[in-house]
């Protein structure tokens, strides 16, 4: 854990190949880091930028363009899986994420049928299958636990999304738990995106002379606190997207903003390099439901619409990661 004593992990939030060799080792050393993710915008700038993936996308010529993808990534991960084995014996996190195709977000079957695959391709206990915070990924989710595959639950924006991924693990573990299996039961992190409602509502909620940088923060301490209410065996809070844009704004904010007992947050590494240079970081206690409430009615009197904006972000999110992998493929064929 990077904070022990308040089950606080941090993880880092990017792969690149040179970095898995060099850097990451030293940050778990160091007792920095005890996990990493990936997402498909991370893989598009490693792939399509990094010099130490040409020789293996040159042998890989010829064959198909996602065929090529899924070799990089999953060589990475599997580098990656065992760079973390060890925290991950001594039950010290040690995960490592990779998404299923982003094209799949509608589709139960499919995100199931490739989650599996993936899973058995990388071969390593300490993986995590992310799945977006979709109707046919709370299935596929509900599925992939009942199986003892962990999951982590992306692209949460709203309440009710992470209310579908609760039910989804509830009913996945007790699914699991029937099988009277002799293995560990399987975990989950249920991955609220921070940042993105700030830099999406700033400039309206300052014509309205109202508070900014805080929806992110309170809406994410929201739906920290429902899954600490549920209480499920194995299911944490990750936070995501926890990296600024801008200077109006201290570098380790997403981070130091919700620094709570027994979550998680990923960070890209200047995020998580500034959170090492605060000396006066500490573990908070969460802002109240009550108060977040008030927040929340305070802005729906002001004419924000946040069913909308739950609906715009998680649309744009899709569209980002979908692009983004997109943009991949076509470049690798």
């Amino acid at each position: 854990m990077c904070i022990e004593e308040a089950k606080f992990s941090l993880w880092c939030d990017f792969v690149e190949r040179e970095f898995l060799e060099k850097e990451l080792p030293i940050m778990i050393e160091k007792k920095t880091v005890n996990g990493a993710t990936s997402n498909p915008s991370i893989f598009k700038n490693a792939f399509l930028n990094s010099p130490a993936y040409k020789e293996d996308i040159t042998k890989l010529k010829g064959k198909d363009a996602k065929e090529i993808y899924e070799a990089l990534a999953i060589k990475d991960i599997k580098t990656t899986a065992d760079i973390l084995k060890e925290l991950y014996l001594k039950e010290d996190d040690g995960f490592i994420s990779i998404e299923v195709d982003p094209r799949l977000c509608d589709d139960s079957e499919a995100t199931i049928e490739e989650a599996k695959r993936l899973h058995q391709a990388i071969d390593a206990d300490n993986v995590m299958i992310k799945v977006p915070a979709t109707e046919a990924g709370f299935k596929a989710m509900r599925a992939l636990f009942s199986e003892g595959i962990h999951v982590n639950a992306t692209l949460i924006f709203s309440p009710a999304q992470a209310k579908g991924c609760l039910d989804a693990f509830t009913e996945g573990l007790k699914a699991f738990k029937e099988k009277g299996l002799e293995e560990k039961a399987p975990q989950a992190v249920i991955s609220i995106f921070v940042s993105r409602f700030d830099r999406k509502m700033n400039d309206a909620l300052s014509q309205k002379s109202l508070p900014t940088n805080r929806v992110g923060i309170l809406n994410a301490t929201s739906i920290y606190h429902d899954i600490k209410e549920r209480d499920i065996e194995g299911v944490r809070t990750l936070f995501a997207s926890t990296g600024v844009k801008g200077d109006d704004l201290e570098k380790d904010y997403y981070i130091t903003e919700l620094l709570f007992e027994d979550c998680v947050n990923t960070a890209p590494i200047e995020t998580i390099e500034a959170f090492l240079e605060n000396k006066n970081a500490q573990v908070k206690t969460p802002t109240s439901e009550e108060d977040i409430e008030m927040f929340f009615n305070t802005l729906k009197q002001d004419g924000i619409d946040m069913n909308q904006i739950y609906s715009e972000l998680m649309h744009e999110g899709l569209k980002s990661f979908n692009e983004a992998f997109e943009e991949i493929l076509k470049e690798l064929t």
